[in-house]
């Protein structure tokens, strides 16, 4: 999330009169992320999120973000659903861009997650992938390990402006990460971007799951691979450590719905040392590419740097978890 498009109250109340929703109380940017407009909505006291797309979502890709989020809201799994406009559509065209409201998903972000948070997610990452694996939703992975060499590429002479190895050490870990990529591992719809600020709780208690925007078919293991990256390293950017009493947390609450395969298990250390890659590289992209007179968090690409170094050099799944 972020403010590319900046909006007054008069565009807001144009794009709303494309709704029955009834009357804008307050509005507010949300700063948080990087990759779409966010607004919050106050209407007739209501709660909603207005999401304008930019940068990388591809409006093609717009109507399944749409059908996941809605067919796992009917399925009761905690997540926005997204509002429907006066022609019964969920995306609106709007002075050449497309938008979507989706509902307020009450809760907040925990910045230090718990082994038992850990667990809780574990656990709903399984129900999705349960779910999602039998809808009838397409969308390959656009950031999948196909497309980071000529990510890498398009950053390649300039990345020593952010640290003097940088291009020697994505190059070292992409020859690793190329060459043991597995290829057939069990897929389906994966949320591709569980951070912290992703995943809300309310006191304590898991509450829902936010922005599907990167969702993609792509590894289950590489969601777990993802969540490893984003949710169990603790400490500063310079003395990061890996909590592998939180990764355990995390593959038991999985286990508890779906039991990871022999192949899984045996990919979790490339899934790893990829995730960190492609989060690497994006953050790369993102703080060498900024948007002018954009409000946006660039986030810091050196973190993911640390956690390279951790995936490359341990040896399997018993690094992560016993």
């Amino acid at each position: 999330m972020a403010v590319y498009t900046k909006l007054n109250s008069k565009k807001i109340e144009e794009i709303l009169s494309n709704y029955n929703l009834g009357k804008l109380d307050s509005f507010k940017g949300i700063e948080e992320g990087i990759e779409n407009t966010n607004y919050f909505l106050s209407i007739d006291k209501k709660k909603f999120i207005l999401t304008i797309y930019e940068k990388r979502v591809k409006s093609e890709d717009l109507p399944f973000f749409s059908d996941l989020m809605s067919s796992l809201n009917k399925a009761n799994f905690k997540c926005p659903a997204p509002i429907s406009n006066n022609n019964s559509e969920t995306i609106t065209n709007f002075e050449g861009k497309k938008l979507m409201i989706v509902s307020f998903l009450e809760g907040q972000a925990k910045e230090n997650l718990s082994p038992a948070n850990c667990k809780s997610i574990g656990l709903e990452v399984a129900k999705m992938h349960k779910l999602t694996k039998s809808l009838k939703l397409n969308r390959q992975n656009d950031l999948s390990i196909n497309s980071w060499r000529s990510l890498f590429n398009s950053v390649k002479d300039r990345c020593e402006n952010i640290h003097k190895d940088l291009p020697r050490l994505i190059e070292e870990n992409l020859n690793d990460v190329e060459k043991n990529w597995p290829k057939n591992l069990p897929k389906g719809i994966i949320h591709a971007d569980l951070f912290h600020d992703n995943i809300f709780f309310i006191k304590d208690k898991f509450s829902g799951v936010i922005d599907f925007y990167f969702s993609c078919e792509d590894f289950f293991a590489f969601e777990i691979a993802i969540c490893f990256n984003a949710l169990c390293f603790d400490g500063q950017k310079s003395n990061l450590s890996f909590n592998v009493t939180k990764a355990k947390n995390l593959i038991d609450g999985y286990s508890s719905i779906r039991k990871l395969s022999e192949d899984e298990l045996n990919s979790i250390k490339v899934l790893s040392q990829g995730a960190a890659l492609r989060f690497l590289l994006t953050r790369v992209f993102d703080s060498l590419n900024k948007v002018e007179g954009a409000i946006v968090k660039i986030k810091d690409p050196m973190e993911y740097l640390m956690r390279l170094e951790f995936h490359k050099n341990s040896k399997n799944h018993e690094d992560y978890f016993f």
